[in-house]
């Protein structure tokens, strides 16, 4: 019982210092946040043109998808990987690495995943306190090419999938940053990491847009979860027995995931103390 007080009490500290550090740049937050809809006004001509759709409720259909759809598609999974990005994680990590600070998850009874776990978390949680009257400012905008709400089952399995993208891009990125304990430089890695996660995650497009045997090979990735599961859930491109399965499987991708990040980070200490000593 002590060991457990002991440990939420260093989980509070964490998380309460970090939200206080995000909050000196709320301001920052808010405007880059209303910024990053910009591009959405794009996609609403873009898409216009593509469909020639004479307005948000236009019926045409390509590749299962309208045009208020596809304009929908773009506004969630924004949201998604609101939830799902980690700026400066990777690279963050590979420099302490690098540079020697890592060495006070060594000599400290802190460890270091559940550390940058709760950093994530305060960073969410700031990011989403401050960037709410945006996102909602965006969406009543917008409101003509959303559909609406979802019933209980599809509205819980959203929330989830948020979740879920928070854990799948945090392990990603994390198990990326342990890269440098046998990569000092992992810069390179990161950029292919951007460029194909645009593709993979749905972000570019919708992944049941891709043709077959592709589309089916990228649905056995991990990488969905960070923006076409959220969105897709919530357009209802999934029955509800599909959405549970869906879940399903990526909370199994998440402990996969751990697992490996555990594994990297175990192996990579001996390895960082050893050339240390």
């Amino acid at each position: 019982m002590r060991t457990l007080s002991s440990s939420l009490r260093v989980k509070w500290c964490i998380l309460r210092t970090s939200i206080e550090e995000r909050l000196v740049y709320r301001g920052d937050f808010a405007f880059a946040t209303l910024v990053r809809f910009l591009p959405i006004v794009t996609q609403v001509f873009l898409w216009g043109a593509i469909y020639q759709a004479s307005g948000p409720k236009d019926p045409r259909i390509i590749n299962g998808y309208t045009y208020g759809d596809m304009v929908a598609y773009s506004l969630l999974v924004m949201v998604g990987r609101a939830f799902s990005s980690m700026p400066g994680l990777t690279t963050g990590l590979a420099r302490d690495i690098r540079e020697g600070s890592i060495k006070k998850f060594l000599i400290q009874p802190i460890d270091l995943l559940e550390y940058l776990f709760w950093h994530r978390v305060a960073h969410k949680l700031v990011y989403y306190a401050v960037a709410f009257l945006p996102f909602a400012f965006v969406f009543w905008l917008c409101r003509d090419y959303l559909h609406g709400w979802p019933d209980a089952p599809m509205l819980l399995g959203w929330i989830v999938s948020l979740l879920i993208a928070f854990a799948v891009g945090f392990l990603i990125e994390s198990l990326m940053g342990l890269i440098a304990f046998w990569f000092l430089e992992v810069s390179s890695l990161v950029f292919v990491y951007m460029l194909l996660s645009y593709l993979l995650s749905g972000h570019m497009l919708p992944l049941d847009w891709l043709p077959a045997p592709y589309a089916d090979a990228i649905q056995l990735l991990p990488f969905k979860y960070l923006a076409f599961v959220p969105a897709a859930i919530l357009l209802e491109k999934y029955s509800h027995q599909q959405l549970w399965l869906e879940l399903g499987n990526g909370i199994l991708w998440i402990i996969a995931l751990w697992g490996i990040n555990r594994l990297a980070l175990a192996k990579g200490v001996r390895r960082y103390s050893a050339f240390g000593g």
